[in-house]
């Protein structure tokens, strides 16, 4: 497939329509903050922690390290060619049509499988208020708010994402201030745990379920740093996204050590770990505990919001993968088509169908069972989009090593660093297999690549048959 110069702009097929550069470098850097601090953050580092210990605190670190440099490989190929609109192009571009279609795809039952977790943690969230409150009424109704937040423009998703991602900064930020407040004033909550920076060492040791104990605390930490990617899907509708997107992506260790490390030390510093329930919310709890449950209600509306934030930004992630999936004949073409505000409506309604197997998920099982169960499958998804940009980027510096010379955002650490972090996702996926659980929902993944392939060889048939028809015509 020949692509055009890196320096023009957005541009589809001639007569396809195209997405329209309306977000701003203030919509872009918050929707990558908010990609950044999702559902798995607030709802699943409470089983992090129980597993984990304090150690966890080790386990977000190196994640967030790794997926770093998978955000320069995306940067740097985003940049190199901005005819493409998404990982899926460069994908398709570099390592042939097959990683469009299988990438695309994926990622789209990534962000449906995301929502679908953030279907079961709105139902968790509501439960908290009102515990009698039957779970498909907050769950079906979150779906609805989903469709009407992204029937309008673009700038409207940028605009609701920018105080959305405002609200988790803010009540994060706060969360730190009022545990380091806690700390330095040794304050003890009616249950008589005394805050302190001992909490660390004092209850087993910062390591104590041991090794694997730490390992396990990478299988539900992983979901939380689904969606740190949203910017390469958002690039497309981005201004100036040579100046933007870099700003976005270096932005990340900051991210990452305030939001993740920062919040998770507070709270275990705090409240002892193994007095953290491994089925609520640590952010909720942690106020709770201390005797401020005014605080508590406010933090659980917050991080209701995240949960409608992370499915509000998977609907617009799927949507436009949908779209461009169509625009390249890898899904129904009427699931390319813009309406007049420029909104790929018909993939947006399409995507919303399928969240609604969150709301029979949450009568299958309990709600932290049901969030384990997708959040892995959302996992090993996720890894196979990470190690596909990786994949990108050692083929790009192989067939194009005239564009990397000439890039500006280049990759650190180059080959060997995309090696490294293949060798990480490799023991992410060997930690899964730990736990009955998580082994469980990583052996139905397979299932979902082997109805790929099935698929891909009749849609590669079809487009096969019309490019020969073409031909035959334009004869």
């Amino acid at each position: 497939m020949s692509l055009p110069s890196p320096h023009e702009n957005v541009t589809s097929p001639e007569g396809q329509p195209k997405l329209a550069r309306n977000l701003s470098n203030r919509h872009l850097q918050l929707i990558a903050i908010g990609g950044a601090i999702g559902t798995g953050l607030f709802m699943g580092s409470g089983k992090t922690i129980s597993l984990a210990g304090p150690s966890i605190l080790l386990v977000y670190a190196i994640i967030g390290f790794a997926l770093f440099f998978v955000m320069r490989a995306l940067g740097e190929l985003l940049l190199s060619n901005l005819n493409y609109r998404s990982f899926a192009d460069f994908a398709g571009d570099l390592l042939g049509p097959w990683a469009t279609f299988f990438t695309g795809w994926t990622y789209w039952l990534c962000w449906i499988v995301t929502g679908i977790a953030d279907v079961v943690a709105v139902a968790g969230y509501i439960a908290f208020w009102a515990p009698d409150v039957e779970p498909w009424i907050p769950g079906l109704g979150l779906i609805v708010v989903l469709l009407v937040l992204n029937l309008p423009t673009v700038r409207n998703f940028g605009e609701i994402e920018f105080w959305f991602a405002l609200i988790k900064i803010v009540a994060i930020g706060a969360l730190v201030v009022v545990g380091v407040y806690m700390l330095v004033t040794a304050f003890k909550s009616p249950s008589g745990n005394v805050a302190s920076i001992a909490n660390l060492w004092q209850h087993g040791g910062f390591f104590p379920n041991g090794v694997m104990g730490f390992v396990a605390g990478f299988q539900i930490a992983v979901f939380a740093f689904v969606g740190i990617e949203l910017v390469g899907t958002a690039a497309a509708e981005t201004k100036d996204p040579e100046k933007n997107l870099p700003k976005a992506i270096n932005s990340i260790p900051i991210r990452i050590i305030l939001f993740y490390v920062g919040a998770l030390f507070v709270i275990i510093t705090v409240t002892p770990w193994d007095q953290i329930d491994a089925d609520k919310s640590p952010f909720v709890a942690m106020f709770a505990l201390a005797g401020l449950g005014i605080a508590a209600h406010v933090v659980n509306a917050v991080v209701l919001t995240s949960a409608t934030s992370s499915a509000n930004s998977g609907i617009y992630s799927t949507s436009r993968m949908i779209f461009g999936l169509a625009s390249n004949g890898d899904a129904p073409k009427a699931l390319g088509k813009l309406n007049r505000r420029k909104v790929p409506v018909n993939a947006l309604v399409f995507s919303c169908i399928f969240l609604l197997a969150g709301v029979v998920l949450l009568y299958a099982d309990s709600i932290m069972g049901a969030f384990t169960l997708v959040t892995t499958i959302s996992s090993v998804l996720f890894i196979f989009v990470w190690s596909i940009i990786l994949a990108s980027y050692i083929v790009y510096r192989r067939k194009r090593p005239e564009l990397h010379e000439a890039s500006n955002y280049k990759m650190p650490g180059g080959i060997p660093a995309a090696i490294i972090v293949f060798a990480f996702f490799a023991f992410i996926l060997w930690a899964l297999t730990q736990e009955e659980d998580t082994a469980r929902a990583l052996m139905v993944t397979p299932v979902w690549f082997a109805l790929l392939g099935v698929v891909y060889y009749f849609v590669r048939r079809r487009n096969q048959r019309l490019r020969a028809e073409l031909v035959t015509a334009s004869e």
